[in-house]
């Protein structure tokens, strides 16, 4: 098989199919100065082509069930349908330690000590997290700015979107289940 029908048959360039040959990705050789595709490993590697695309396909989808099961109160009332998650902390990899008197004596945001004050500022900026059954969208209801400066204990900063890490993990929790 020449450069040109490879190329048609893998949805293809002609450059792609002779960078494959040279890099050898497929089995190739050439005759008189013209590549020559071995039929069998092309399709090995159309094969291997497509299963990354059907693996990065997933697409996570929220639903009222999906919600639920990670954790989320569902609420009805009049044309509301919605599901709170109490513990968006643990999804945005926020992790607190407390005293009995309910102060923070130990937090880290995902696995890196930081200041317990951050933390509390940090919970304090999100009052809700919900989906909402009648969009198919999820919520975060918080005041102030979508990212915070963040010291962690070994003295590096770093900008933190805490909407987006809420919806990271929200959306990591139900591709997991």
């Amino acid at each position: 098989m020449n450069t040109t029908a490879a190329a048609e048959t893998a949805k293809v360039t002609v450059a792609t199919i002779r960078d494959w040959a040279r890099r050898g990705i497929i089995a190739a050789t050439k005759v008189a100065g013209r590549w020559v595709i071995d039929t069998a490993s092309l399709a090995r590697r159309i094969e291997i082509g497509a299963r990354r695309l059907a693996r990065k396909a997933k697409k996570v989808v929220l639903t009222v069930e999906n919600m639920k099961a990670i954790g989320g109160n569902e609420w009805i009332r009049g044309s509301h349908h919605r599901v709170y998650l109490n513990d968006w902390a643990e999804y945005a990899g926020i992790e607190v330690t407390r005293y009995n008197t309910g102060s923070i004596s130990s937090a880290s945001l995902g696995g890196r000590g930081i200041a317990n004050g951050r933390a509390y500022d940090l919970l304090g900026a999100v009052s809700k997290v919900y989906f909402d059954a009648t969009d198919g969208h999820l919520y975060v209801q918080h005041h102030g700015a979508d990212a915070y400066e963040i010291r962690y204990l070994s003295g590096e900063r770093n900008q933190v979107n805490l909407v987006a890490r809420i919806f990271a993990g929200v959306r990591t929790a139900v591709a997991a289940l």
